[in-house]
C-alpha cells in the first residue's frame, strides 16, 4: 500500500515536475567544489606503450588505446556478469558505452554513478529526465541522453539493476591527504612526487590501484579521505535531521539507507558523487521527478553540512 502510495505520488510530482515547476537559476560551475566537481584536467598521464595490458584472472589482453575508447570499453571479466546488451559494451555517436564510465560491475568510477541496486524504473526516468534537460550534468550524461533509443535505455537498466552493490569505496578520516591531480578521465592521481597537504575541507578520493583503475579493472575501488569528525557529524545529521535542517535520511530512503523501491540506495555511494548531488538539487540544477521531494530537504545544508552527509554515507555498508 505505502509502495502504491509513493509510485502514486511520484506520478503527481512528474506532471508537476515537467508543467509547473518554475526554472531555478544554476550555480555557475567555478562555483562548484573542486574536489566533487572534477571538471578540468590538471595534467595527464605519461603516454602508455602499444603493447598489450592484462589483469590478473583475466584472459583477456587490450591495449591503452582500447581501454580509452569510451565507444567500446574492456570486458575483463565477462563470466562476472550476464550477458550485456549491445549499448553498454559498444556505443555511437555522442552515446558512449554505459560499461566504460561505469564499469562492467555497475559500481562506476567516482565521476560516474553507480548504478547497482538501482530500479530499472528509476534509472529509466533518469535517462529521460537527462534528455529532456530536466535533469542536467556538468559533464556528458545529456548528450549521451539526446543520442540512446528508449529500448537502449529500458536494456540498459535491465541489465544493471541484475548487478548486486558491494563496497567500492573505503572512507577514511584524516587530517592530510596525499597531493593530487585531477588526470586523465577526470580521475583524481596520487602526484608521482610524493607529498602530503592538509586535507581541509575537502574529500579527497583516489584509487586503491592507479595502473588497475587506469585499466578500468572493475574489482579495483578507491579510497576517499574525509575530514576528521566528518562521519559522526553526517551521521547525526542524518538521523535527526539536523533541528529542522533537513529530514532523516531513511524517512524516503529506507532501512540502512539501501533504497526504497523507487527510492535510490545512498548507503556505500561514492561520496564526491552524493556531493554533487546534494550540491545540483540545492542550486536547482538537477530537477526531474525526485527533484520537488528534495529540493525542501537541502536548501538548508550548508557546505559543511554536504561533505559530512556525503562522507557519512558513503562510509555505509552497502
Amino acid at each position: 500500500m505505502k509502495k502504491t502510495l509513493w509510485v502514486a505520488g511520484v506520478a503527481c510530482l512528474l506532471t508537476l515536475s515537467t508543467a509547473t515547476q518554475p526554472q531555478q537559476t544554476r550555480a555557475p560551475v567555478a562555483d562548484y567544489p573542486s574536489w566533487a566537481f572534477p571538471l578540468k584536467v590538471e595534467k595527464t598521464l605519461p603516454q602508455e606503450g602499444p603493447e598489450p595490458k592484462t589483469l590478473a584472472g583475466s584472459s583477456r589482453k587490450y591495449t591503452q588505446n582500447q581501454i580509452d575508447d569510451l565507444l567500446n570499453p574492456p570486458d575483463w571479466f565477462p563470466h562476472q556478469h550476464p550477458d550485456p546488451p549491445a549499448i553498454v559494451l559498444k556505443g555511437h555517436g555522442e552515446a558512449l558505452a554505459c560499461g566504460a564510465c561505469h564499469l562492467m560491475s555497475g559500481l562506476g568510477h567516482p565521476e560516474s554513478a553507480d548504478l547497482t541496486g538501482l530500479t530499472v524504473a528509476y534509472m529509466v526516468q533518469q535517462m529521460k529526465d537527462f534528455k529532456a534537460g530536466s535533469r542536467i550534468d556538468v559533464a556528458r550524461m545529456n548528450k549521451i541522453a539526446s543520442e540512446v533509443s528508449e529500448e537502449e535505455s529500458l536494456q540498459a537498466a535491465e541489465w544493471f539493476s541484475e548487478l548486486k552493490p558491494s563496497r567500492f569505496t573505503s572512507v577514511i578520516e584524516a587530517g592530510t591527504v596525499p597531493k593530487t591531480f585531477v588526470g586523465n578521465g577526470r580521475m583524481r592521481f596520487v602526484e608521482p612526487g610524493g607529498g602530503t597537504e592538509p586535507t581541509g575541507n575537502r574529500v579527497i578520493t583516489v584509487p586503491e590501484d592507479q595502473v588497475q583503475a587506469r585499466l578500468r579493472d572493475p574489482n579495483s575501488g578507491f579510497v576517499a579521505y574525509v575530514p576528521a569528525g566528518s562521519i559522526a557529524k553526517g551521521e547525526q545529521l542524518a538521523e535527526t535531521g539536523g533541528d529542522g535542517t533537513t529530514v532523516r535520511c531513511a524517512t524516503c530512503h529506507g532501512p540502512g539507507l539501501r533504497g526504497a523501491g523507487n527510492v535510490p540506495r545512498l548507503a556505500g555511494v561514492h561520496p564526491i558523487y552524493i556531493a554533487r548531488q546534494l550540491y545540483l538539487f540545492r542550486d536547482g540544477t538537477r530537477n526531474g521527478v525526485e527533484a520537488a521531494l528534495m529540493k525542501p530537504t537541502v536548501d538548508k545544508l550548508t557546505d559543511e553540512d554536504i561533505l559530512n552527509l556525503s562522507a557519512y554515507l558513503g562510509s555505509l555498508v552497502p
